[in-house]
């Protein structure tokens, strides 16, 4: 039996929708956490929108003329977890507004470096969760997902997870009668994903991460190239 007790997730919440107000997302993050809870993995819920998060691409936005970014304090939760679910909404075929602007200050913070010279998201495992009742989980998990390896995470076989209704108008995943809670495909591929990014986590934290040989920027800037040829200079 793997023992996750030491391992952390932050789930961060995308809705459009402040609190108390109810969120269908939120009820897909649950399920999802609550495996993860059974197995000792500390887990964070974050709803985004609550705070305020200064629209930019720079690891603090009041340096850049906003008045408050409580974007730091949540990006301190996000570097203290072993894994990162990013959990929203579809509207008009594509990822919520606030996804958009967590993915930004994310990438903002992409440039740190952790104590191998690597960038520090490297040895993080990052997946996702979507809810709707049009279509779009496949494409607003591409984004999602290729955003999160280009800053360094890395992806769990299967890290994405979503439910839809019917095309079109139509109930949302915690209305009743919709049939989300209780859909298999919905309910098998997010238990997939969330063991696939306990393991993988597990995987990381046991072996330090990812191998710093060939990934170093700070190896990188001082002149080693790790092998590669430049013909133009042979």
């Amino acid at each position: 039996m793997t023992d996750f007790d030491d391992l952390r997730a932050v789930f961060i919440n995308c809705t459009l929708k402040r609190s108390p107000e109810l969120s269908n997302t939120q009820g897909l993050i649950d399920a999802s956490a609550a495996i993860m809870a059974k197995n000792d993995v500390q887990v964070t819920q974050v709803r985004a929108i609550d705070h305020e998060i200064a629209t930019g691409v720079q690891p603090d936005m009041t340096a850049h003329g906003w008045a408050v970014d409580e974007w730091p304090e949540l990006q301190r939760q996000v570097m203290d977890a072993h894994i990162l679910v990013l959990a929203g909404p579809i509207w008009l075929g594509d990822n919520s507004s606030v996804m958009k602007r967590v993915i930004e200050r994310l990438y903002g913070n992409s440039g740190l470096l952790n104590d191998h010279g690597q960038y520090a998201y490297y040895g993080r495992v990052g997946g996702c969760l979507l809810t709707g009742n049009e279509d779009g989980v496949k494409h607003c998990a591409m984004n999602i997902l290729y955003s999160l390896q280009h800053i360094g995470y890395t992806i769990a076989p299967q890290a994405d997870a979503g439910w839809i209704g019917e095309a079109g108008p139509g109930p949302s995943y915690l209305d009743p009668g919709s049939g989300g809670p209780g859909n298999d495909f919905t309910n098998r591929n997010t238990t997939f994903m969330t063991w696939n990014l306990m393991h993988l986590a597990r995987l990381l934290a046991d072996n330090g991460g990812i191998p710093a040989r060939g990934n170093q920027r700070t190896e990188w800037d001082a002149g080693c190239r790790f092998d590669f040829e430049n013909p133009e200079y042979r």
